[in-house]
């Protein structure tokens, strides 16, 4: 009785000493208007900030001009099939997402979340060349809860780098474009030929509050699809969509297309984003 009355003692010592512990919590504050995850599946989860890895895409130049030209500093790296999402503070109004490779292609999703199971704006992107011709949006967040998700829909072979920068300078997109807007009906193709002096475009589409569905080409000849970006918006009117594409060489044909029916048209405006010195415009709508 004495012996089995110390094994019993050993054995509830034993299992104190080992016993498993709870995990330990981490914080989920957010340390700036911008935080990379840390993890591909976590979303407002824990969250790290590596301040080198949030390039200064978008800044403001002149009167409140975008400049979406590739930041010289190095992006967040999303390798193929791999999520990466960012969040931001409820005071950011808009961010500026730029999207390149090293000259391969891109495929990737670019989604707005806000709260769970809420994704008001998505864009499918593809680049025929992401180092030529990479992508630069702005994306507008009004309310609070909003992240930017980028999934690299491609091979493990092709990563892209993503950049991200909240817009301090509070000036929307539909402020700087000048042309007068086209409206194209549901189900209608339109597409804008410009000059080869024109080495960018900027694209605004929006709605007067109704969903957005279309669809934004870049052709250079025949049926040859340099940039294609699917475009989906929940209310066009709160969330626009504005990019701005880089159009290097001759030949080139922006292409919108409303994939809606006739009930849900857009209004569009086309017109260069920058034009090489001493080079006329030479753009003009075509049905």
């Amino acid at each position: 009785m004495k012996f089995s009355g110390l094994f019993a003692l050993a054995s509830l010592s034993q299992a104190s000493a080992f016993s498993i512990q709870g995990p330990a919590r981490q914080s989920t504050q957010l340390a700036s208007n911008v935080n990379w995850d840390s993890e591909k599946t976590a979303y407002m989860s824990t969250m790290r900030t590596p301040n080198d890895a949030i390039a200064n895409v978008g800044s403001s130049v002149g009167s409140g001009v975008y400049a979406m030209k590739a930041a010289e500093t190095d992006g967040v790296t999303v390798q193929g099939d791999t999520l990466r999402t960012c969040s931001f503070d409820e005071a950011v109004e808009r961010v500026q997402v730029f999207l390149k490779t090293e000259g391969r292609p891109l495929t990737a999703n670019v989604e707005l979340w806000q709260g769970p199971d809420n994704t008001p704006q998505k864009v499918q992107v593809y680049l025929e060349d992401g180092l030529e011709r990479p992508f630069s949006a702005v994306i507008e967040s009004p309310g609070g809860s909003n992240a930017i998700a980028i999934r690299n829909t491609g091979m493990q072979e092709f990563p892209l780098i993503a950049h991200i920068q909240t817009d301090t300078e509070d000036v929307s997109p539909a402020a700087i474009v000048t042309a007068a807007p086209r409206t194209i009906q549901g189900g209608a193709v339109y597409t804008t030929p410009f000059d080869p002096s024109v080495a960018s475009v900027q694209v605004l589409l929006q709605t007067d509050g109704r969903p957005l569905n279309a669809k934004i080409e870049l052709l250079q000849g025949p049926n040859n699809n340099k940039q294609v970006m699917e475009v989906y918006t929940e209310d066009g009117m709160s969330r626009p969509f504005y990019v701005v594409i880089e159009t290097p060489g001759t030949g080139n044909v922006v292409r919108l297309v409303n994939t809606a029916t006739i009930e849900y048209p857009i209004t569009a405006v086309v017109e260069p984003y920058s034009i090489e010195e001493g080079s006329a415009d030479g753009l003009q709508w075509s049905d």
